[in-house]
């Protein structure tokens, strides 16, 4: 629509008009006959000179133009515009970092399926995260890989086609044999330096005991709480298990609690799923939408009519002149 900016300049419209009600005319004294012995002559008669009013005459066009043009100008400092339809810009609240263990275990073929077929731990995560990402349209997402040292697979972002794809191009092994899950809250850490959101958030899931990280994970779920960092664990493996493939449920539960999240276990594809869609819940959708309309400035529109319009009158008039003159030459000449 259009709109103007300061309308109540609308309200000097009638100002020419109360000045020329309000003022007197201008008065300057000027000799009426300019004569070399005007003094002589005025001394002489006995008479002196008297004030008078040089109301100069304005024609018709001068009458329609001038208010026209005073109309014009006020309409451009009011400052019309035009005002678009509504933006909306959906800003996310929450940055939500992944970090998926990738070490040798994680292809165990030891987790079953709703159908109850055995598959790779691996794979069953894959299908749970995927689902949990198409579930997260608002956040902005991050997936960290760590084995033998923590991998920055994708940064914060909001293409979460590009998520999918790197998580499905994900292989056990590929970050080493080993669990660093203490450097992979370091460098979540380190990820989150940068980020604005109210919301931080790390999901961290494993299937073994951190036998690689150069920082513990008990310092570095401090670390996480003095940055405001949430993490949550989820533990896949076997606790019965020895050596580099047992679980450490109660390590996974500290981590979470100190950084007031939830720790989880999750024995199969079902489980882990449910603990998914837990999380969705207790991390709801957090957004913030913006929304602005853009203004086009239309000043100019009105002003430079304005200027046409004395320009065109002063060119009319220096044409009248000049033709008037013309006709004046040729009488002479007559």
């Amino acid at each position: 629509m259009y709109t103007l900016d300061h309308p109540w300049l609308l309200l000097l419209l009638p100002a020419p008009l109360i000045v020329w009600w309000l003022l007197p005319p201008y008065r300057e004294q000027t000799p009426a006959v300019r004569i070399p012995f005007f003094d002589d002559i005025t001394r002489a008669a006995g008479l002196g000179a008297t004030e008078g009013s040089v109301v100069p005459r304005a024609n018709l066009l001068q009458k329609i133009i001038a208010p026209v043009c005073w109309l014009l100008v006020l309409l451009a400092l009011a400052r019309p515009q035009f005002v678009e339809p509504p933006i909306e810009k959906t800003e996310p609240q929450r940055d939500l970092m992944l970090a998926l263990d990738l070490s040798q275990s994680m292809d165990t073929r030891d987790f079953r399926d709703p159908q109850g077929n055995l598959q790779a731990r691996v794979e069953a995560v894959k299908k749970v995260v995927a689902d949990f990402i198409d579930k997260r349209p608002n956040d902005r997402l991050g997936l960290i890989a760590f084995g033998d040292a923590p991998y920055p697979l994708v940064p914060f972002t909001m293409d979460h086609g590009t998520m999918r794809m790197m998580l499905a191009d994900t292989l056990p092994g590929m970050a080493g044999p080993r669990t660093a899950l203490g450097d992979a809250i370091g460098l979540s850490i380190k990820l989150f330096e940068k980020s604005e959101a109210p919301d931080k958030v790390l999901i961290a899931l494993t299937d073994g005991n951190d036998t690689a990280s150069k920082m513990t994970p008990d310092k570095a779920a401090g670390i996480a709480k003095q940055n405001h960092i949430l993490i949550h664990t989820v533990g896949i493996g076997d606790p019965n298990a020895t050596g580099e493939d047992k679980l450490d449920p109660a390590t996974l539960e500290k981590i979470a609690t100190t950084t007031g999240g939830r720790y989880f276990f999750g024995g199969d594809e079902k489980a882990l799923a449910d603990i998914y869609a837990l999380l969705d819940q207790i991390t709801p959708a957090n957004q913030k939408t913006l929304s602005w309309q853009p203004r086009i400035e239309l000043f100019h529109y009105p002003l430079g009519a304005a200027i046409l319009l004395v320009l065109a009158y002063h060119l009319l008039m220096w044409a009248l002149s000049a033709y008037a003159g013309s006709k004046q030459d040729e009488g002479a000449e007559a």
